[in-house]
């Protein structure tokens, strides 16, 4: 029997070997849209171009402006006046306007003795794009408030991202989105592709257990995810520079628990689903809006409504990224991520019951 099972599993290794199209698509993608969140799509501010308005050139106001023009995350392109500010905004010359009050030095001497005083400097911005806005802002009032007559006013510390990389937020969501989808779809396509072409009857009939058939199928793909496990590990550590300051055996322990979930997911699609481009749908179109909207990888989980903060209590995804950037940017050890570990126990557990359920109802 033993031996019987062992030639499943190689079987399903060699059906996914034959399949370039497939195993390319599997190792390559993921790789992919790593490299393409951690690189080309970021939120970090980026070339924002600045002018400055400047009714006295003072010692201070030469200061905070040559601070901004030497940031490589601006563009200064020069001084204009008060009138002309709306319209280099309206025109999309610039995004940005640094507007200093004509007693500024004085203005920022009261502020750093604690005296009341009129507001030194006015920053407008171009808020059609509120990323760029809300960053841009941000980061100008640093730089500004970084100079001598200002550094005593207060103080900022950043903690675990102090670059501010767009990097260290996209890696943990982008594993937590790609294996799931990737997984689950490798897994129903596989199995409901047996259902179609009849071979699924004929396994069934064969001395190995229907049970023992569904996980010699799901060894292989497990085993391939593995592979894309590490490779976007590797990614992320030398290539886009993320920590894995909490500890890689915590990490790919967590990870592995999450794509033996994700392939119990494909299993139980597999089960309602009765093509191969129903199961594609389900797994790789309509769970991916959700994955994405309601797992902390793109919007804070605290920003939605309660309604769907307790849908996404539901959301295998939400629990893994929040895992992973815990041990990943944090730097906290494997016991900070046991509720998350225990989250995703629980839903392996019954993601599995559920799908062997249905499955021996389709039997019966």
């Amino acid at each position: 029997m033993k031996t019987d099972f062992l030639k499943f599993v190689r079987k399903e290794f060699l059906h996914i070997l034959r399949d370039k199209r497939t195993l390319l698509i599997v190792l390559l993608q993921p790789a992919v849209m790593l490299l393409l969140f951690g690189f080309a799509i970021s939120t970090e501010v980026n070339d924002v171009r600045v002018v400055v308005v400047a009714p006295n050139l003072t010692d201070g106001v030469k200061d905070a402006v040559n601070r901004v023009a030497a940031n490589p995350n601006f563009s200064f392109c020069g001084y204009i006046s008060q009138n002309e500010v709306d319209d280099v905004l309206r025109g999309g010359d610039v995004a940005a306007v640094v507007v200093f009050a004509a007693d500024y030095d004085r203005r920022m001497m009261q502020t750093a003795l604690g005296e009341p005083a009129a507001t030194p400097v006015q920053i407008v911005v171009d808020a059609s794009n509120t990323n760029i806005a809300s960053s841009a802002s941000a980061y100008l009032q640093n730089i500004i408030a970084g100079t001598a007559s200002a550094q005593s006013m207060f103080e900022t510390h950043l903690l675990y991202n102090p670059q501010m990389k767009s990097a260290y937020n996209f890696v943990p969501g982008i594993m937590g989105v790609i294996f799931i989808l990737v997984c689950a779809m490798m897994t129903s396509v596989s199995i409901v592709r047996e259902k179609e072409v009849g071979t699924m009857e004929v396994l069934l009939v064969s001395p190995v257990r229907p049970m023992r058939i569904i996980v010699a199928k799901m060894i292989p793909y497990f085993a391939i995810s593995c592979v894309t496990l590490a490779i976007i590990l590797l990614l992320s550590r030398y290539v886009l520079d993320v920590p894995m300051s909490g500890g890689v055996g915590g990490i790919v322990g967590l990870s592995m628990l999450y794509l033996a979930l994700a392939l119990a997911f494909g299993l139980l699609i597999s089960t309602f689903a009765s093509t191969q481009v129903a199961a594609w749908l389900v797994s790789a179109v309509v769970m991916l809006m959700p994955m994405v909207m309601l797992s902390g990888m793109l919007f804070p989980i605290e920003n939605l409504p309660l309604v769907l903060q307790g849908v996404s209590c539901i959301i295998p995804a939400r629990w893994y990224i929040a895992a992973v950037r815990k041990m990943m940017i944090e730097g906290l050890p494997f016991s900070a991520v046991l509720h998350e570990f225990a989250v995703l126990c629980t839903m392996l557990v019954a993601l599995v019951g559920l799908s062997l359920k249905k499955f021996n109802d389709k039997l019966e």
